[in-house]
């Protein structure tokens, strides 16, 4: 079921370059309904944006819910590029986001009064933590269609309300004292998006991408377990290379790529490789 009425607005950079916007009082998945919009030849580029979404994923086929509040959005564009390159954009993403909270949060201060402005971080490879807590997720997908490839970037961000029981224990806006309403952080994440979207430049830029990734990583250099599905590596977060995969130092100096896989730093690195 999705519901049309909705107040929820593209930031004026954003609609000044030509995207459009989409957005839903209630939808079961933002990435579904894009993929269907791809498929039935909407070439984007385009957002998919509610408040409260009942049917999301995240990686792994994990449940990702919305509660009401909550931000679900979805970018389509439809490209000329190959499926190893379309995944790199997941880094553009994480970066876009990062600033889009780290903007609303400098807001959120300066209207309250407060402290200075949170500190966030990126975690390989697609999350945007608060500290060492979850705080937004994003899932990358992509389809061959007519008219090229259709890339669709999930982001989710806890807003009012952060889920319990995930391998990383989750935050929200709300409970870090960031008092802003989902629309807030959209108008922020779509005006990000076209400032490192065009930085990515079809995988053109990614070194630049790869550079101011790096610049906000957490974990770097730090003692590291990754959990693939069919094994645990463990080592030193060394960086990431060209392609995006996270380069593991091993104690017998080796340096392994991890092209996927679930991540853990310091102590909670030590508890899953034992």
């Amino acid at each position: 079921m999705q519901k049309n009425k909705m107040s929820i607005s593209l930031g004026s950079r954003a609609a000044s370059v030509g995207y459009r916007l989409a957005a839903f009082d209630q939808i079961g998945s933002t990435n579904a309904e894009a993929m269907a919009r791809a498929r039935d030849g909407e070439r984007g580029p385009m957002w998919f944006v509610t408040t409260e979404q009942t049917a999301g994923r995240g990686r792994r086929q994990r449940a990702w819910i919305a509660p009401r509040g909550n931000l679900a959005s979805s970018i389509l564009e439809v490209m000329d590029v190959t499926p190893a390159v379309a995944a790199t954009l997941g880094f553009a993403a994480g970066l876009s986001l990062e600033a889009a909270v780290r903007a609303v949060s400098v807001e959120a201060t300066l209207r309250s009064g407060g402290m200075d402005p949170f500190k966030f971080g990126l975690k390989w490879p697609n999350d945007v933590l608060a500290g060492r807590q979850k705080l937004t997720g994003i899932l990358l997908e992509a389809e061959a269609v007519s008219a090229g490839l259709a890339v669709v970037v999930g982001i989710g961000t806890n807003v009012v309300a952060a889920p319990e029981g995930t391998p990383t224990p989750a935050t929200s806006l709300h409970a870090l004292g960031i008092q802003i309403s989902a629309d807030e952080l959209f108008r922020a994440l779509s005006d990000a998006w076209v400032e490192f979207r065009g930085i990515w430049d079809e995988g053109r830029g990614f070194s630049d991408i790869r550079k101011l990734w790096l610049e906000r990583a957490v974990g770097l250099g730090e003692k590291v377990a990754i959990n693939t599905g069919a094994a645990t590596i463990e080592g030193i977060f060394d960086t990431i290379d060209e392609t995006g995969c996270l380069i593991v130092r091993t104690p017998e100096g080796r340096r392994l790529p991890v092209a996927a896989g679930e991540v853990y730093f310091g102590t909670a690195a030590s508890v899953r490789a034992s």
